[in-house]
C-alpha cells in the first residue's frame, strides 16, 4: 500500500509571516516523509479580495521559493502554481453547481471579511471554499493540513463529498460494469449451445447483475481528513494577542515576516504590546500577549513549554525581548540564506513548478474526468 497523500497550500498575498511558517510550512516540512505531499501556491484564492496584479507574479515565485528554503524536500514533495492547473477552476464550478447557497453563506470566514469589504465582496469570497474544496478533492488528498480558523472549511469540503458521492455514482465504474455484465452474459449464452432461446442469456445476465449489487462501488471522492497540529496552530498578532497574525492586518508591525531583516525583528519586538507583570506565564487568559510571546519563543528555540515556563517564570519583559528577537533572527537567517540561493537561479525554480505541475495534472484530469462522466458530460472527440 502505498503512502497517503496531503495537499496543502499558502496565498501569493505580501509575505510569509510567522504564521504561516510555524502554524503550517515547519510541520509540512516535519511530516513530509510521511505522505505524498503536493503543496500549491494558491493564487487562485489570491484575487477573492482586492489584488494587486503588478505584484501577483512576483508574490507566487516568491512563495514558492520559500517552500524550498523552509525545508520542503523535493523527494518526498511536488510544488506547482494552482492556476496552471485548470483543472482546479473547473472543478470549482462543477462542485459550485451542487453545493447549497445556505451553507457557504454560513461559513464563518465570509461573514468576516463581508463586514470589511461592505459592496466591494465578490461572488468569488463567498465560494472560496467551493475551491479550496476542489483543490483537495482533486488530488484524493487523505489529510489536509488545516489550522483550526480552516477547520470549517474542511468540514465543508467533507459536506460537498458526502453530497456528490450520494447524488452522482461513480459512472465511470458503473458503465464498465454495465457492459461486462453484457459480455460475460453473451459468452454464456453463446457457450450453451442454444442460440434459439435467449433464456440462457437473461438468466446468465440477471445472475451477474445480482453478484455486483454485492460488490461496493468506490465513490469518486476520496473524504479527506483534517491535520492539525496542536502547538503553534495559532500564532497571534504583536499588536494584540487575541488576534491571529494575519497578512491583512495593515500594520507591519503586528507580524514578524520570514525575510524581514535582523533590524526590522528587533524594532517589531522592541515595540510589540506587552503588559506591566513581572514574571511569564502561560495560559494566562488576562494575559494573551504574554502567552503568545512565550509560544513565539517556545517553538523558534525548539523548546519544550515545560522548560521555558521554568527558564521565563522571573524574568521581565526587558529581559525577555532581546531573547526573543535573537531567538528569532537565529531561526530565520538559515531559511533568508536559502531563499536568496533558490531566487538566484530562476531557472531551476521554474523547473521545480513545471514538474510539480505535471505530477499535479496526472492526478487532477483523471478525477476531473471521472467528475464529469458521474455527472453525465460527454467525453470530448
Amino acid at each position: 500500500m502505498g503512502k497517503q497523500r496531503v495537499l496543502s497550500g499558502v496565498q501569493p498575498t505580501g509575505n510569509l509571516h510567522l504564521g504561516n511558517y510555524l502554524g503550517a510550512i515547519r510541520n509540512w516540512v516535519e511530516i513530509q516523509d510521511q505522505y505524498e505531499n503536493f503543496f500549491c501556491v494558491v493564487d487562485l484564492h489570491a484575487i477573492t479580495v482586492p489584488h494587486n496584479p503588478a505584484t501577483l507574479a512576483a508574490d507566487t515565485y516568491t512563495i514558492a521559493a520559500l517552500y524550498l528554503a523552509c525545508g520542503i524536500d523535493l523527494q518526498y514533495s511536488h510544488i506547482f502554481v494552482q492556476s496552471h492547473v485548470s483543472a482546479h477552476s473547473e472543478l470549482c464550478w462543477l462542485l459550485n453547481c451542487i453545493t447549497p447557497l445556505n451553507w457557504l453563506q454560513d461559513m464563518i470566514q465570509f461573514k468576516e471579511k463581508a463586514l470589511k469589504q461592505g459592496e466591494n465582496v465578490s461572488a468569488g469570497l463567498l465560494t472560496y471554499p467551493v475551491l479550496m474544496a476542489a483543490d483537495i478533492l482533486l488530488y484524493q488528498a487523505d489529510k489536509v493540513p488545516v489550522g483550526e480558523d480552516q477547520k470549517q472549511h474542511l468540514e465543508l469540503a467533507r459536506d460537498i463529498v458526502n453530497r456528490f458521492n450520494h447524488q452522482f455514482p461513480n459512472r465511470t465504474q458503473r458503465t464498465i460494469a454495465e457492459e461486462n455484465i453484457k459480455l460475460r452474459a453473451y459468452d454464456i449464452w453463446q457457450k450453451s449451445g442454444n442460440q434459439n432461446s435467449l433464456t440462457n442469456y437473461f438468466q446468465a445476465k440477471k445472475e451477474l447483475e445480482q453478484e455486483l449489487l454485492k460488490k461496493k462501488k468506490a465513490p469518486v471522492f476520496k473524504l479527506p481528513d483534517p491535520l492539525i497540529r496542536k502547538e503553534g496552530a495559532r500564532v497571534m498578532s504583536l499588536t494584540d494577542g487575541t488576534r491571529k497574525m494575519s497578512k491583512s492586518d495593515p500594520s507591519e508591525l503586528s507580524r514578524i515576516n520570514v525575510l524581514d531583516s535582523p533590524e526590522q525583528i528587533v524594532n517589531k519586538i522592541k515595540r510589540c504590546k506587552t503588559d506591566p507583570v513581572r514574571g511569564l506565564t502561560f495560559d494566562d487568559v488576562e494575559r494573551p500577549e504574554c502567552h503568545n510571546l512565550l509560544t513565539l519563543y517556545t517553538l523558534l528555540a525548539g523548546k519544550t513549554k515545560e522548560t521555558v515556563a521554568a527558564e521565563c517564570a522571573d524574568m521581565g519583559w526587558g529581559q525577555f525581548k532581546p531573547l526573543l528577537t535573537e531567538t528569532a533572527i537565529n531561526a530565520l537567517k538559515p531559511i533568508q540564506d536559502k531563499y536568496k540561493e533558490v531566487m538566484a537561479d530562476k531557472g531551476y525554480l521554474e523547473s521545480v513548478l513545471k514538474d510539480g505541475k505535471e505530477k499535479a495534472e496526472a492526478i487532477a484530469n483523471q478525477t476531473l474526468a471521472d467528475v464529469k462522466a458521474a455527472l453525465g458530460y460527454t467525453v470530448p472527440l
